[in-house]
């Protein structure tokens, strides 16, 4: 509900208990116009005023208390339950409230003259409280415009709660590729330190780096694609680094990364995987190649690497949290525009990402003075 007003207003932001007011302001005048045909708009506002505060109850017990602690929690039976007798109450209370204060009322402003009519309204108060049909008008009377407006804040209670499931699990997951790649990376620059290697303190600048990219850039859904292509170049230096002449690396790049959105760190586990599951456990003649096509707002990842013949891949196995976890990542922010495709050979080892992504938004374009002059000319 706040949301659709805020878009109505242009987007001005309206304080929560005065978008309510207006909201149920604009709800007793659509209902006081739809009455008003069988009186006058007089008699009818004044009825609808007696009825609304009814309807207000109703819908706040309904959304405010038992939507949120019984039906979203699973506890559907309690939920029944309280909604049942809520109805109930509003239906007394609505009936009640029309033959003490609306049907006199009626009867005297508009002069009913209707024999059948003035007999009904005669009649004992408990014979009139019990009428079935009023109970059915009243019903439907409660619930005509509040069941409406009930199936549009459950279905928003849904989505929002579904919105923050999902959320809180890909910021659960994003958070695994932090420790896991530092873990990575630490064993590397360990190994580099134990041989005393004058090839660490290049290391630990690539890898400052890489956590500042980490820690200041990936806190939003979406980052610039050029600059996760820039963290990529900087974690394959390392591997150059650590493994020198023994690995041959190839990172080519086809096509414009710029202007283009993309998941955060989605695309490191699988060139982690393709040094830390390929070329570690080769002696001699390793080789990565990695290969980036961007056509319009499509990507493809290409990664190959060598492997020791006869080694059992690593597929599958509870070892391998940055494979699985990125399919993971990919199901949840790209369900339908993502194909990964892992061939896992004896002698090699390819996976093929493609992916679909957004563009950055562009700004508005800033007029010059002198198409600012001429406009106002």
């Amino acid at each position: 509900m706040e949301s659709l007003m805020d878009k109505a207003l242009g987007g001005i932001k309206i304080p929560r208990l005065w978008q309510h007011i207006l909201f149920w302001i604009a709800v007793c005048l659509f209902i006081t116009s739809m009455y008003s045909v069988q009186t006058n708009f007089m008699v009818s506002a004044r009825n609808n005023l007696i009825f609304m505060p009814i309807q207000i109850a109703y819908y706040y017990t309904i959304a405010g208390w038992l939507m949120p602690g019984y039906l979203l929690p699973g506890r559907y039976f309690k939920f029944a339950l309280g909604v049942l007798c809520i109805i109930t109450l509003s239906v007394v209370i609505t009936r009640i409230a029309g033959i003490l204060f609306v049907t006199p009322y009626t009867i005297k402003m508009m002069h009913v003259t209707d024999g059948d009519y003035l007999l009904a309204a005669q009649r004992p108060f408990l014979e009139k409280f019990f009428d079935l049909q009023n109970m059915i008008n009243a019903f439907k009377g409660t619930n005509l415009f509040i069941g409406f407006i009930l199936a549009i804040k459950l279905a928003k209670m849904w989505y929002e709660r579904r919105e923050a499931t999902l959320q809180s699990e890909l910021s659960a997951l994003k958070a695994q590729v932090h420790p896991h790649f530092l873990f990575n990376t630490l064993n590397n620059l360990y190994a580099l330190s134990l041989s005393q290697s004058q090839k660490s303190p290049q290391v630990i600048l690539n890898l400052s780096n890489i956590l500042r990219y980490m820690l200041y850039e990936c806190d939003t859904s979406e980052v610039s694609l050029s600059k996760e292509v820039v963290m990529l170049q900087q974690y394959v230096s390392l591997e150059k680094l650590r493994y020198d002449k023994r690995l041959d690396v190839t990172f080519n790049i086809y096509g414009d990364t710029e202007g283009k959105l993309i998941a955060p760190l989605l695309m490191l586990p699988l060139i982690e995987n393709a040094f830390k599951h390929g070329v570690r456990e080769q002696t001699d003649d390793a080789w990565v190649n990695i290969s980036l096509y961007m056509m319009r707002d499509e990507l493809k990842l290409k990664i190959s690497n060598s492997k020791q013949i006869g080694k059992e891949g690593s597929i599958g196995k509870t070892g391998n949290i940055g494979l699985q976890n990125l399919k993971k990542r990919l199901a949840l922010i790209y369900p339908a525009t993502h194909h990964l495709k892992i061939t896992d050979d004896k002698d090699i080892f390819l996976a093929v990402l493609d992916l679909k992504l957004n563009f950055e938004p562009q700004p508005a374009p800033q007029l010059t003075q002198h198409e600012a002059t001429y406009s106002y000319s």
